[in-house]
């Protein structure tokens, strides 16, 4: 039995803080790729909404589109997701980019802080589970979470790399998740090097983020336009995060370490710059 023609047939899974956002923006680089903007979370925090809200997503594909597919990064750690997509899409093609998971839980952090979710160090968040958002570590188990999808979908059904290889082989990711879903690969070298959601990208400041909140949809069809950027140019600021200190670096590497060794048996990656990695966060 086909499956209706809205339904995605390939969906990138995670991880997130793992610039995922990089390979959806390339994937939209080919005409023939329909993908959402926004992240759906359907099979995650979303699922109540149910399938008629998820069909909305992919109701404003244009006509010509070969291939419809998602981005939801946060489906790979989510509990119940694994399930839900192979009950509601069991063909589909999966995508995992994979990040250094110290990197990742430190980036996260960074997210958190630079929304004015979390406002202490990195010591309060990533030296144990135990604290409030115990996601910074917990969605950096790869392996404990890849598990569950080993389990209900068969292995070259998942496609595996990592978030290095993009900045040192993009053209070869891009041609090599195009083949995995099924689609010719179109790779244009000017948007290869585009940073998406880079923690280095200068924001406006909190409270005036806060203030404008209420005005978001407002203002959306005026992003880039050249007077929305001159103004946003004149009062966004980088942000000064708190560091992540060499010891706690250290701490949180041996807490993925057992991990990372699981991961590298069951892929067959290779995740020794993981493993010896001392640069510092980006």
């Amino acid at each position: 039995m086909m499956a209706p023609d809205w339904q995605p047939r390939f969906i990138v899974i995670g991880a997130i803080k793992a610039a995922t956002t990089w390979i959806q923006a390339r994937l939209r680089d080919n005409p023939a790729i329909y993908m959402p903007d926004p992240e759906p979370h359907y099979f995650s925090s979303e699922f109540d909404r149910g399938e008629d809200w998820y069909r909305g997503f992919f109701a404003d594909r244009p006509e010509g589109v070969q291939l419809i597919g998602e981005k939801s990064a946060d489906y790979l750690a989510h509990p119940l997701a694994a399930q839900r997509i192979a009950r509601a899409l069991p063909q589909t093609r999966l995508v995992l980019q994979l990040r250094n998971p110290v990197e990742r839980a430190y980036s996260d952090y960074k997210m958190l802080y630079r929304r004015g979710t979390v406002k202490g160090p990195p010591e309060e968040y990533l030296r144990s589970l135990d604290n409030p958002y115990p996601r910074f570590l917990e969605y950096g188990l790869y392996a404990r979470h890849l598990a569950r999808w080993y389990d209900l979908f068969p292995r070259e059904q998942i496609l595996i790399y990592l978030y290095e290889d993009v900045a040192e082989q993009p053209q070869r990711i891009v041609e090599a998740v195009s083949r995995h879903i099924g689609i010719t690969p179109v790779f244009r070298p000017e948007n290869a090097a585009t940073a998406e959601n880079s923690s280095r990208s200068a924001i406006l400041p909190l409270p005036l983020r806060k203030a404008l909140a209420p005005l978001k949809d407002t203002v959306r069809p005026l992003r880039g336009t050249a007077m929305f950027e001159n103004v946003r140019s004149l009062l966004a600021r980088e942000i000064a995060y708190p560091p992540l200190a060499p010891g706690l670096r250290e701490q949180i590497q041996d807490f993925y370490a057992r991990d990372v060794e699981t991961l590298e048996a069951i892929c067959g990656l290779d995740l020794s710059r993981w493993k010896n990695a001392t640069r510092t966060a980006a």
